[in-house]
């Protein structure tokens, strides 16, 4: 199988800039939508073969997931059940007879930090919700979960440590989920290699110069790790400030 996970920061821009080319191209099970910045009837997309599932936050033109699959799943199920986690339709989670695959969207910590405190109980209810559904049968959990989690995972650690994103609160967070029995399937397959990212800043030619962070990720239950067979990050994919990232699967 293969699945495809692309924060697309606003799904009507990205339609304009290539998004149907890519689609297409790829040809997914399951392509995962984080950032998506709509409400419900402002896009029809109705993609023959694809059954979608779309989460929406109450507030207009932000945050928002959604998944197309060609798979009907067992269940659906919109947030955490916890409400102050629920309103910005940040996390779908599918059921199938296999495994769980859970889309979402991390609350980014703000420039000034002011959304650490939220973001760390964030980060412990997903861990939680994540350990449930794995003692059941196994998960793929993608998205943006904006945190570079190693210094090899963005471009200038130095001048970035305790920015949103790569500080020592977050990268924690990152670690004791994945001590927790998930693995970061890209370092998985490519432990050592560098220049890779998944998000680059609009400002300053980021893009063009390759300063990004890699904060895009398919996460899995290690139970699997046999079971993976690639993950790939599509650099050259254009439309967004993110790039796809793409996990392949025998399960």
């Amino acid at each position: 199988m293969k699945l495809i996970s692309w924060n697309v920061n606003g799904l009507r821009a990205c339609v304009t800039k290539g998004f149907m080319d890519f689609f297409n191209e790829a040809d997914a099970d399951f392509f995962c939508l984080q950032e998506t910045k709509l409400q419900e009837g402002q896009i029809k997309m109705d993609i023959p073969g694809y059954h979608e599932y779309w989460n929406y936050a109450e507030k207009k033109g932000y945050s928002g997931t959604a998944i197309f699959t060609k798979h009907e799943p067992l269940s659906v199920k919109y947030g955490f059940g916890i409400d102050e986690f629920d309103n910005e339709g940040r996390v779908i989670t599918l059921e199938y007879e296999k495994f769980y695959l859970i889309c979402c969207y991390t609350p980014n910590s703000k420039q000034d930090l002011s959304r650490i405190p939220y973001r760390m109980e964030w980060e412990d209810a997903m861990r939680d919700h994540l350990k449930k559904l794995d003692s059941k049968k196994p998960i793929m959990y993608c998205g943006d979960l904006n945190v570079a989690h190693k210094e090899i995972d963005l471009k200038n650690p130095k001048t970035n440590h305790h920015n949103a994103g790569f500080t020592d609160e977050e990268r924690q967070k990152m670690t004791e989920l994945l001590d927790s029995g998930f693995t970061d399937t890209f370092r998985y397959f490519y432990p050592d290699m560098t220049d890779i990212y998944s998000w680059w800043s609009y400002r300053f030619r980021a893009r063009e110069k390759n300063a990004g962070w890699r904060i895009d990720y398919f996460i899995t239950s290690c139970s699997i790790d046999d079971k993976l067979s690639d993950a790939k990050i599509h650099t050259d994919i254009l439309g967004s400030d993110h790039c796809p990232v793409e996990l392949d699967v025998n399960i």
